[in-house]
């Protein structure tokens, strides 16, 4: 006995052989998912606990969720990070995994997830995961959208949330690894979805800017959306997608610059009201 713990305490690879299977919780937020969330949770299946937080959908996606597990909770939307946090507040494992419902789990990750769980996981808090976009026919390699590491994988009691809408941070105390497979992400169903949620981003991007205390610049409007385009077009490579590529840089400058117009749009109704008082 006294050899078994001295092995056990001074190597830590036979300790992690020997240690029990870490159990993770899959994790994800919908309303309206009903095209996507089967593909999703399916990819999830080998999880040991998936928490569905919906925001009273009103088509077939709690039907659907219900068929894969009993912990599928309704609760009002409260915005990106406070519901991704309730979310958090509701997995009962020691490691919790973050999906999106327009996500994918390939085979690769998962056995590269489960890997680092058994193999180092006990050194670290957290994984940051690649994400590829699937989107106008082709994977999106370039342009700015890849790798676009995020903090996906991490301890449930080592997180908590931070960011603002619509750009919510996980925040580890501890160390993190990135893996090396990605999240599939079909992010758009079309040009007529990109642009709906360029909008809807841009609207919830804007009034957090105001409620930090964030005054409109002619410079914002002006210099960040060419740098923007430059950004994915040119430094990204987004140029070798051809005009799908052109099309992605140029949607990424119109985010940038609706943003910061909304935001003046948001300064001036302000001042009107005020004085209108």
């Amino acid at each position: 006995m006294t050899v078994s713990l001295y092995f056990l305490g001074y190597v830590p690879e036979l300790r992690e052989m020997i240690a029990p299977k870490p159990e993770i919780s899959a994790i994800v937020v919908c309303f309206n998912e009903e095209e996507n969330i089967r593909a999703c949770l399916e990819s999830l299946k080998w999880c040991d606990e998936i928490v569905v937080v919906d925001s009273f959908s009103t088509d077939r996606t709690v039907e659907i969720c219900r068929e894969y597990t009993d912990r599928v909770i309704q609760r009002p939307w409260a915005g990106y990070r406070d519901q991704k946090a309730f979310a958090h507040s509701q997995a009962t494992k020691d490691w919790v995994f973050l999906v999106d419902a327009d996500e994918r789990v390939p085979a690769a990750l998962r056995e590269e997830i489960q890997d680092a769980l058994q193999g180092v996981g006990t050194r670290y808090a957290a994984f940051l995961v690649p994400r590829l976009v699937r989107y106008l026919g082709r994977w999106w390699w370039r342009g700015g959208w890849y790798p676009d590491y995020d903090v996906r994988v991490f301890r449930r009691e080592l997180a908590t949330w931070g960011g603002a809408d619509p750009h919510e941070r996980i925040l580890i105390s501890g160390k993190a690894r990135r893996l090396k497979h990605p999240l599939q992400h079909f992010s758009y169903r079309d040009i007529a979805d990109h642009l709906e949620r360029i909008n809807h981003f841009t609207n919830v991007s804007s009034g957090e800017l105001e409620a930090q205390g964030r005054r409109w610049s002619a410079m914002d409007n002006v210099c960040r959306p060419p740098f923007r385009f430059f950004r994915s077009y040119v430094w990204k490579r987004g140029f070798l997608e051809g005009f799908p590529g052109f099309f992605v840089a140029a949607t990424a400058a119109i985010y940038v610059f609706l943003k910061y117009a909304k935001l003046r749009e948001r300064e001036l109704k302000e001042q009107n009201g005020s004085g209108s008082g």
